[in-house]
């Protein structure tokens, strides 16, 4: 299974990058492959000074030796060898009015000494982070979301975007980091859903990314924006690098393993302000968006 994965967002890197870089029309992605010196490794894609995207990357890794012990308290397992690959994405665009985009698709093994599996599963998601809310954006987000999730289960899509709801939530500003999607985890065999049938979730998932944000992307790309409204975007970016610092348990994973430093912060915008106490102007649009994240939505 871990071979047919990595094998599967290996493939899926290539697709999404290409797909990218013909959206942007300008920018190429620049590739690293780096070694993790206890084992494994990765491929580290990241564009910047696009016509559209201002950075972004699309990272994959498998990694592998001991656990930790800082995970092993985190997993409640004694002293165990892992393995862990996965593909992660984070894009900011340039324009205020396209929506940042976060997707993770990723499989886990746990091995005793004498290398027997004694644990494996699948996780990931993807959620949408807008600075401009545009209703219908957020509707055919959640709706592509959705009807990948009922090819497969139809209490998925319901379970996944509570549990994203759940988990981008910034605690200490009592705020989303933005309108959701979906977060599953610990997705382990069952007699009802083998490990086969989740990997087809995922993969399917995985699959279905572009045709949640492209259409976004094209539709909004060209609009005009002020500088103002490029200030408000990059006071919001604040709030995205809050999470991912101080909540995000990826980030905290490939910290704790001691995975590629840049790699794991390359979700991290190149333009950013915080702003003492800033509130929006009433009525303002700015101030829709705030109203929105400060109680999870019903999109569709």
């Amino acid at each position: 299974m871990k071979d047919k994965f990595y094998q599967y967002i290996q493939d899926l890197q290539n697709t999404i990058t290409s797909k990218l870089e013909e959206v942007d029309g300008k920018a190429t992605f620049k590739e690293d492959m780096w070694k993790r010196p206890e084992g494994g490794g990765g491929r580290t894609r990241v564009i910047e000074k696009g016509n559209v995207f201002e950075k972004g990357g699309v990272n994959i890794s498998g990694v592998h030796g001991a656990l930790p012990k800082s995970m092993q308290a985190y997993f409640k397992v004694g002293d165990v060898d892992f393995f862990a690959c996965g593909l992660s994405l984070v894009l900011h665009p340039k324009n205020p009015m396209v929506p940042t985009v976060h997707a993770n698709w990723r499989y886990f093994e746990m091995y005793d000494k004498q290398g027997n599996t004694v644990d494996q599963w699948f996780g990931g998601g993807q959620d949408l982070t807008p600075y401009y809310l545009f209703d219908e954006d957020a509707q055919h987000f959640h709706t592509v979301c959705k009807t990948t999730c009922n090819r497969h289960n139809p209490n998925f899509y319901r379970t996944y975007k509570e549990k994203c709801d759940a988990y981008f939530w910034n605690a200490h500003r009592n705020e989303a980091r933005g309108i959701g999607g979906l977060f599953f985890d610990y997705c382990k065999a069952t007699d009802t859903m083998p490990l086969e049938a989740w990997y087809d979730f995922v993969t399917e998932m995985g699959n279905s990314f572009l045709d949640s944000y492209i259409p976004i992307v094209t539709k909004r790309k060209k609009l005009k924006y002020t500088q103002e409204q490029r200030d408000w975007q990059e006071i919001r970016r604040g709030r995205y690098v809050e999470f991912n610092l101080v909540h995000d348990k990826g980030t905290l994973f490939g910290l704790k393993t001691n995975g590629r430093i840049e790699s794991i912060l390359m979700s991290l915008p190149p333009h950013v302000q915080w702003h003492y106490d800033h509130e929006p102007k009433k009525g303002s649009e700015e101030e829709r968006l705030i109203k929105v994240l400060k109680k999870p939505k019903e999109w569709i």
